[in-house]
């Protein structure tokens, strides 16, 4: 119990110093004050009462044993042997006076005296009395009777016993008093008075202490309070416990009712006796008996009472007097309350189910797959089943062209339900709208959702199929709601919720509902089909932009594989670039980003590595080249303030990019490359074992300031090289290490052709939904066999011309080449002239048969020839003008100790028979200068 301040019991008041509660509690006005002085005034009483009785019983006791002291020693006396003898002598009193002094000390008496059966003493403590006669009734005595009396007179008042001295013959010789006076018996009792006082002290402090720590603690009881405000409380107690609006039970542990107010009476139907009763005897729920006997705590736990819904608690109560605890139960009728909770619930659950939509649709900007998740959002929450149906033209991500409310059919893209044998129409069907008064379509008229509560009255849905929705009714489908998806004005399609299992229809609340849900899913469906838009736009134009048809080269076996990513076209890109002298070129890129701006980007690019691999440069130079030309666009595009780092409109440069070029070459099996910010290659040796050789990565293009590296690598034949970007081993679930892992385990795997490896790679590490562009080449290498490569070095003499062109035509003869013998000495002689008139030491010459016949003059002069047109008066100058003339293709790239200079003539045919009307030999042509 509490007082009225508020404060928990046998806590001091705030403000005051420890003990003042204590002493406070001790006024007069309070309880405990009242009850300590009572118990005080009680405890004083008693001790008093018992001190006085005990002081009269020590006087009483004290007189009672110096009488028996005096009785006993009176007896001892008289009994003595002699006695008589000396009362009949001479002089009794000198027989007797020494002995009965000595008795007298030795048994601790005031006095024995010896006296003659008149009462005459022979002896006596004081020698003044002897020979006198004893005051006081001693006939008894005389008589022969032994008695104790307390004796008041002269010489002093004592307690007395007087004993008869008997003879032999049994007669009265004499008289034995004694005795102790009256004096000496209350100094004995004096003496026991400091202890009585002592204890009646300890039982005064014994019975106070214990008065006050009574009321200590009926002042924790009670707080300090008064018997009026005890009273006070009591009634307020009263008042509230059967005034309040809330039931309280009080229940024992033996699970009897020990108090029930009046609430709790009227909500539980209680009889007036339920009190001591038993919870199972007085008729409640069995849910409701359970609980009370459970002994569980709760909070709030409905339970039914007839037509009325209970909120309890039960909370357990504190042992007490080392009784087992029981329960105190409140209860509050919640029917009201569990009705407005039920539709806050129901409001509460539309909120998240809106909020899970705004989070579970529109997570792929895919268009079915948005549809399918606005299906399933709704299923079982809100409708047994939802279908979308959307326009062809969306499905493709186009713009829809149908002028409002003229929709006659769309396509079923989605449906979720509670089971899987409805009688809906199924995905992919084409759904039509005939009948101007189905839900459906009045839906699209109007622009705005249109509910059908019971659908055996929709008799505009029943007459569009007759016989569908015979067997929908039948099936149980009963209501249903139409709402048009719609988004910046235009409509994309419509979704439908219907109810089957749920018996209750839908009403104008659930119409509001289906329409917002389906305005948040129609921008998610708007936002997919406009990427779904764009995302064929880029994936068109990267296709446009990347190889087709790889070609068929001798120096590798080339397969590829690439994916565009699922969320966004990005930048990667791949190339095969065949190079003069059977050489190749394997290109790999990425550009940063996604989108169409990355397609183009990469579609420039590509252009420019063409471009540059035309000019046969070494791989460092053409990345140093590219470097420096994504530079210069990304100036000229950003404009003028991009330097100050304030560009006028969005930059629509490149954003970075990385490359890895490789150069192989059949004839010495040496592969060249260099990286720029790329992942190198992996290396799988003829023997199976696989190597990610380590290259000098350098910055990524665009970023400029780091000359590149090249590696080379003597490949053996039979090797395979695998190029690709980075979107093949990383994403969100797989760190870039755990993929190269992966990629050289299915890399290692023998007997297969660089198809069948492709196809295992991508088996092996391809994500379900890629986030990054994947570019996978592999390229089996080979090497040009010996038997189709010819060389000569050449002296420094013009003499050694005609040796060597026919040297040359003599291999040329023995491959098989005749058609092309003419031409090609024509060409050989032409470039050796050449060579050793305006080039430097060494040269040498080199013919490579394979698809084309390759003639390769090499000088160590870094000079470049010029193609000229001749003046009909100049007696040279058309030497090179007819090699490009008579050549399928020609031309120079240099090397680290000068240059070579090529020309390519086809295998077949007669290139020669332009050169009949010529009449001059061979001989003479070496003539001719550059």
């Amino acid at each position: 119990m509490t007082g009225r301040s508020g404060r928990s019991r046998g806590s001091p008041p705030a403000g005051h110093p420890p003990g003042l509660l204590a002493r406070l509690s001790l006024a007069p006005g309070s309880v405990a004050g009242q009850v300590f002085a009572l118990q005080a005034v009680i405890v004083l009483m008693v001790i008093a009462a018992a001190a006085l009785a005990l002081v009269f019983q020590a006087r009483y006791d004290s007189r009672q044993d110096a009488g028996n002291r005096s009785l006993a020693a009176a007896e001892a006396f008289a009994r003595a042997p002699g006695l008589p003898a000396a009362l009949r002598s001479p002089d009794p009193t000198a027989v007797l006076q020494p002995l009965a002094e000595g008795a007298r000390k030795a048994s601790g008496l005031d006095f024995i005296s010896v006296l003659r059966t008149d009462g005459v003493r022979y002896t006596d403590s004081r020698p003044e009395l002897i020979g006198r006669k004893a005051t006081g009734d001693l006939d008894r005595a005389v008589r022969g009777e032994s008695f104790t009396e307390s004796f008041k007179g002269a010489p002093s008042d004592a307690v007395r016993a007087v004993v008869p001295v008997r003879d032999a013959s049994g007669a009265v010789v004499g008289l034995v008093a004694t005795g102790i006076e009256v004096q000496n018996v209350g100094d004995a009792v004096e003496n026991q008075l400091p202890l009585l006082i002592g204890a009646a002290a300890g039982a005064l402090l014994l019975g106070t202490g214990g008065a006050a720590l009574v009321s200590r603690r009926l002042r924790r009881q009670t707080s300090g309070l008064g018997p009026a405000d005890m009273a006070r409380m009591n009634e307020h107690h009263e008042a509230v416990l059967h005034a309040v609006r809330e039931g309280v039970l009080i229940i024992g542990a033996d699970h009897r009712l020990q108090l029930a107010n009046d609430e709790a009476r009227r909500l539980l139907g209680l009889p007036a006796d339920a009190e001591q009763q038993h919870v199972e005897d007085l008729g409640l729920d069995p849910r409701t008996v359970a609980l009370l006997t459970s002994g569980r705590v709760v909070t709030d736990e409905v339970h039914p009472a007839g037509d009325r819904l209970l909120a309890v608690n039960v909370r357990r109560t504190k042992p007490y007097a080392g009784r087992p605890s029981g329960s105190v139960v409140t209860l509050r009728d919640s029917t009201e309350l569990a009705a407005l909770s039920g539709r806050a619930e129901v409001a509460r659950d539309r909120l998240q189910m809106l909020y899970d939509a705004g989070v579970r649709i529109g997570t792929t900007l895919d268009v079915t797959r948005t549809a399918e998740e606005l299906s399933e959002v709704a299923v079982p929450r809100f409708a047994d089943f939802v279908t979308v149906e959307l326009l062809e033209p969306v499905l493709h991500g186009e713009e829809p062209s149908v002028p409002t409310g003229t929709y006659t059919e769309m396509r079923r893209a989605a449906m979720s339900g509670v089971r899987t044998d409805q009688p809906l129409q199924p995905v992919g069907e084409v759904i039509r709208f005939v009948v101007p008064t189905a839900p459906m379509a009045a839906a699209l008229a109007a622009g705005s959702a249109v509910l059908a509560s019971d659908l055996r009255t929709a008799f505009g849905w029943r007459a569009q199929d007759a016989e569908g929705t015979r067997i929908a009714l039948e099936y149980g489908l009963h209501s249903l709601i139409s709402v048009p998806l719609q988004a910046r004005g235009v409509v994309l399609g419509m979704a439908n919720f219907w109810r089957a299992d749920t018996p209750e229809d839908f009403d104008e609340e659930d119409l509001s509902f289906a329409e917002e849900l389906g305005a948040r899913a129609a921008v998610s469906i708007d936002n997919a089909r406009r990427y779904t838009r764009e995302h064929a736009t880029a994936v068109t134009l990267q296709r446009s932009l990347l190889p087709r048809v790889l070609p068929d080269l001798t120096a590798v076996d080339v397969a590829f594989r690439y994916l565009p990513a699922k969320a966004g076209v990005g930048g990667d890109w791949f190339d095969v670039i065949p190079l003069p002298g059977t050489r190749v070129a394997l290109v790999v890129g990425d550009v940063v980003g996604h989108g169409v701006h990355a397609a183009a980007t990469m579609g420039r690019l590509r252009t420019a590595v063409h471009n540059f691999s035309t000019l046969d440069m070494p791989p460092d130079e053409l990345l140093g080249h590219l470097d420096e030309l994504i530079d210069r666009i990304d100036r000229n595009e950003n404009g003028p303030d991009a330097e100050d780092g304030e560009p006028v409109e969005e930059a629509a440069g490149v954003t970075g990019a990385t490359c890895l070029y490789a150069v192989y070459d059949p004839v010495s099996g040496r592969c060249t490359l260099a990286s720029a910010g790329h992942p190198g290659p992996a290396l799988v040796h003829p023997d199976g074992r696989v190597e990610f050789p380590e290259l000098p990565t350098g910055l990524p293009l665009g970023v400029g300031g780091m000359p590149f590296e090249t590696t080379e690598l003597m490949l053996p034949e039979g090797t395979r090289l695998a190029l690709f970007t980075d979107g093949l081993l990383e994403d969100r679930d797989r760190d870039f290490d755990t993929g190269l892992g992966l990629l050289g385990e299915t890399l290692a795997r023998p007997g297969r052709s660089p198809d069948q490896a492709c196809a295992d790679v991508l088996a092996a590490l391809l994500f379900p939904t890629p986030n990054d562009d994947i570019a996978l080449l592999i390229a089996d290498t080979r090497r040009l066999d010996a038997g189709r490569i010819a060389e000569w070095d050449v002296p420094d003499d013009t003499a050694a011309v005609s040796r060597v062109r026919n040297a040359g035509s003599a291999q040329i003869a023995a491959w098989g080449l005749e058609e092309i013998a003419f031409t090609a000495e024509l060409i050989l002689s032409e470039l050796i002239t050449n060579a050793i008139r305006y080039g430097s030491a060494p040269v040498g010459v080199r013919l490579l048969r394979d698809r084309t016949l390759i003639i390769e003059v090499s000088d160590g002069s870094s000079t470049s020839p010029h193609l000229r047109y001749a003046a009909t008066t100049d007696e040279g100058g058309r030497g090179l003008f007819l090699v490009a003339q008579y050549a399928e293709r020609w031309g120079t790239r240099y090397t680290e100790r000068g240059k070579v200079i090529w020309a390519e003539l086809p295998l077949s045919g007669n290139p020669a028979e332009p050169l009949a009307a010529l009449t001059l030999d061979l001989d003479e042509l070496e003539g001719l200068a550059w």
